[in-house]
Formats: structure tokens, C-alpha cells, sequence
């Protein structure tokens, strides 16, 4: 054997001695890179679910049964429907807005029903919390069955998945827009016919 042919069949040798190990080192390297995938994949996968945690709301039990609810829709949408129902979207919704402020606001009762029908005597004279209950010309019947559903569907949009607006955060107060009662309130804003105050 010559000595180039020597030298090759060493370095041959070599080879085979390097591959086995080189196809190791590329065997580990990719289980390792596999390794860090997955961690990577679960840190994501947990980033990810406290993120949607953090952006759901828990949903807290009531006492409410479904009866007591329906009752306070129709309080709701009579309300509503009395009180705005040639109103616009927005009028509606803040007229509802009102009414769920003053349950939530120790000043009145803390029931919706109640709430909406509380009277007051004040110097031999009832006050009525909003006008039409204490009018008794007023049928609770609907004259306008389309304005009455309408005003259903924005009680249910309001009582039942929190629809507000952010503008009438805290309103207790509103009046038409065509008499001025002299009220020392803070003035909100003016929505449809309506003018809303703290």
C-alpha cells in the first residue's frame, strides 16, 4: 500500500469514526430544540389562557329566579315604553340606564318594580318617581305593540347584558327637554327629548 493510499484509508476510517458521532451531536441538538418548542408552546399556551381569564367576567349567582326576572323586565319595559317610546335607541337606553342607576344607588328602593313605582307625599302631594305611574288615564296595556317591543328588547339589552352608556355612568335625573323644573343638579346631557343630571 502506498503511503497516499495509507492516508486515505485512514481518513476513511476517520469518517466513520466522526459520523456516528456527528449524527449524535445532530440527534441531541434536535431534542433539544424540540424540548425548547415545547416550552415555549406551554408558556405560550398559559399566557394565553390568563389573558382570556383576565378579559372574562366571572359570573357571580343571584338570588333572582326567573320569575322575580321577567317581573323586572316588564317593570323595565313599561317604564321604558312610557317614558320614551317615540325616543331613539340611545333614549331608551338611558331612561333603563336611570332607572338601574337608582336601584343601584341606596337613594331609592333597591328593586326595580319598587323603584319605578315608589311615590312620595311631599307638602299633601304625591309625587310619583316617574310621571306616567301616576297617571291614571295611562293603560298598562300597550297602544303601540311594535314601541313595546322595542322597549322589551332594550330592557333585556340593558337588565340582562349591561348595556350602558358611559356618558350616564352616574344620571339619577332627567326631565323632557320642553319644561325647565329649575333643578340645582349637575346637568349630564341631552338625549332625545331628555335632560340628564346627576
Amino acid at each position: 500500500m502506498t503511503e497516499s493510499a495509507a492516508i486515505i484509508s485512514e481518513g476513511e476510517g476517520a469518517s466513520e469514526l466522526i459520523a456516528p458521532m456527528g449524527s449524535a451531536v445532530v440527534q441531541v441538538l434536535t431534542v433539544l430544540s424540540m424540548l425548547v418548542a415545547l416550552v415555549l408552546a406551554v408558556k405560550l399556551l398559559n399566557w394565553a389562557v390568563a389573558d382570556k381569564r383576565s378579559r372574562t367576567q366571572e359570573i357571580v349567582g343571584s338570588d333572582v329566579t326567573a320569575q322575580v326576572r321577567e317581573q323586572q323586565l316588564g317593570c323595565l319595559a313599561k317604564n321604558i315604553y312610557h317614558e320614551a317610546a317615540n325616543e331613539p335607541f340611545e333614549g331608551k337606553v338611558a331612561v333603563a340606564q336611570v332607572t338601574l342607576n337608582r336601584v343601584a344607588s341606596g337613594q331609592f328602593p333597591d328593586d326595580i318594580c319598587q323603584t319605578i313605582y315608589q311615590k312620595n307625599v311631599f307638602y299633601e302631594r304625591v309625587l310619583c318617581q316617574f310621571s306616567w305611574t301616576c297617571d291614571r288615564t295611562v293603560k298598562f296595556r300597550p297602544v303601540n305593540p311594535a314601541a313595546y317591543a322595542e322597549s322589551m328588547a332594550v330592557a333585556k339589552k340593558v337588565l340582562l347584558e349591561g348595556f350602558r352608556l358611559p356618558s350616564l355612568k352616574n344620571a339619577l335625573y332627567y326631565h323632557a327637554a320642553y319644561i325647565d323644573p329649575k333643578w340645582k343638579r349637575k346637568r349630564i346631557t341631552r338625549i332625545g327629548q331628555h335632560i340628564f343630571y346627576e
